[in-house]
């Protein structure tokens, strides 16, 4: 008997219990985590984008009947709302930050760094079976002692790294490898599903370098992923029902919506990697060209593009796309609008700039045999 599936079953992101990369801190005061998580936030915010989960003590707050958003021209946003802590819309809520630390003693963490304070043992102890992934730990000061019920449960834990509460350098260096541990490895995607309605002919069998286009690009993208991870994955993406021979493909999930969509089915087939996104009809990107793309990324935005040094916008098709897109994607899709630009330029994007003849489209038969001519020369 063949079991029925209620919902269609997707490939999800990694994801803890709030976020895709939390770390909760734990074994201390309110005051001396919030203090300390501040800190670290300070050092890292030129790498990283983090955020802050803790809970009020405020025994007298309650639901306010009206949400406020008071922004200031700073950037500053601050928001008083009605809202219940929920797994899931958290993960929605924090799906821009390379980090989320959390108040350990209030929330749990898939992740944890343990404080040892004399004055929390209690704390400690109660807390024991949320301590099952310790990444290090943190004296309070240096006559500080394991706990006897640590080292019982946890017989290696003197093996970690530990460091004194004022050694900030020393713990935000540990925590930036820890978010560089998490950082998406980035998957290829050539853009070879579009119609050629100007062209005439499928631009990804265009010959500007003795083979069809899309396979010049898949080979030159294999070839330059090796360096930048361990699994090489460079898929080809097509509309339904187009058949190549290549059979690292991704169909087109999203009908009808063009270079838009076909990003957005590449994260639907893997949304725990960061897409490079390159179209069949910019001949001029080479080697050096996309080596530049993948040295330039910036992780804590929410793409790295090319840009053209005369030209307004960046270029949503030359471009690395982070996981953290994938959600503004679809929510610039349910407002009506499908222009992977409009995203980019709406967004905190990485910009590259370069000279725009190397990321031309050529669109039209002309454009093409000027454009064999001059990769000739």
């Amino acid at each position: 008997m063949v079991k029925h599936q209620k919902h269609t079953k997707l490939i999800r992101r990694n994801y803890g219990n709030y976020a895709f990369n939390e770390i909760s801190f734990l074994g201390a005061k309110c005051s001396t985590i919030t203090d300390l998580i501040r800190k670290i936030a300070g050092k890292q915010q030129k790498t990283a984008k983090i955020a802050y989960l803790d809970a009020s003590h405020n025994s007298e707050m309650t639901a306010p009947i009206l949400d406020t958003f008071t922004f200031h021209h700073s950037g500053n946003l601050a928001l008083n709302s009605e809202m219940i802590l929920n797994s899931n819309n958290s993960r929605i809520q924090f799906s821009q930050y390379d980090l989320v630390c959390i108040n350990g003693n209030h929330y749990r963490g898939e992740k944890q760094v343990l404080i040892l304070d004399n004055e929390k043992e209690a704390s400690v102890l109660k807390r024991l079976d949320e301590l099952d992934n310790i990444q290090f730990v943190i004296k309070m000061d240096e006559d500080v002692e394991y706990f006897d019920f640590l080292t019982e449960k946890h017989p290696a834990i003197k093996n970690l790294n530990c460091y004194l509460i004022d050694e900030m350098d020393k713990i935000s260096k540990h925590i930036g490898r820890l978010i560089q541990e998490e950082t998406p490895s980035i998957q290829g995607l050539i853009l070879a599903g579009g119609k050629s309605t100007r062209m005439g002919i499928d631009k990804g069998l265009l010959n500007y370098h003795g083979v069809p286009q899309r396979d010049y690009l898949y080979k030159q993208l294999n070839a330059i992923f090796v360096p930048f991870q361990e699994e090489k994955g460079v898929y080809i993406s097509v509309r339904e029902h187009q058949e190549i021979a290549n059979k690292n493909t991704i169909s087109d999930c999203f009908i009808g919506l063009g270079p838009f969509g076909a990003i957005c089915s590449a994260f639907q087939e893997n949304p725990n990697s960061a897409w490079l996104v390159i179209a069949t009809d910019v001949p001029f990107v080479d080697k050096n060209l996309i080596r530049l793309l993948l040295e330039k990324r910036n992780p804590k935005k929410i793409a790295t593009a090319l840009k053209g040094k005369d030209n307004k916008f960046p270029e949503p098709l030359i471009a690395i796309w982070e996981p953290k897109a994938y959600p503004i994607l679809l929510n610039y899709l349910a407002q009506g609008y499908s222009c992977p630009r409009k995203v980019l330029i709406n967004s905190d994007v990485e910009i590259v700039e370069v000279d725009e003849h190397f990321i031309q489209n050529i669109n039209t038969p002309s454009e093409y045999e000027k454009a064999k001519r001059e990769l000739k020369k």
